[in-house]
């Protein structure tokens, strides 16, 4: 039978990093960090502000659509009062020709 508190061999051993044990090493590899950490800001920012752009620019567009939109319902709207006022003046002339 196999012992319950024996480690597992085919387990994945982790790997260390070799951490400075100078101080003036340390703070060499904090500031490399800290760097690294505000280029990769910077590139998130930028694609940040692109998709900002974005955005604005298909806002606008969708604006302008929805404005379209609207004349294009209310142009139809004036259409179908003319219509129906036809069709009650066509029914009020039929009418009159019945009697």
């Amino acid at each position: 039978m196999a012992d319950p508190i024996a480690p597992i061999s085919s387990a994945p051993t982790a790997m260390l990093a070799a951490f400075p044990a100078r101080p003036e090493d340390r703070l060499r590899l904090a500031l490399r960090k800290l760097d690294e950490a505000i280029g990769e800001q910077s590139q998130a920012t930028a694609g940040l502000r692109e998709a900002i752009g974005d955005l604005s620019r298909t806002m606008s567009r969708l604006g302008q659509s929805v404005t379209g939109y609207r004349h294009a319902l209310g142009s139809t709207a004036v259409e179908i009062e003319r219509a129906l006022d036809a069709a009650r003046r066509l029914e009020t002339t039929a009418e009159r020709m019945v009697v």
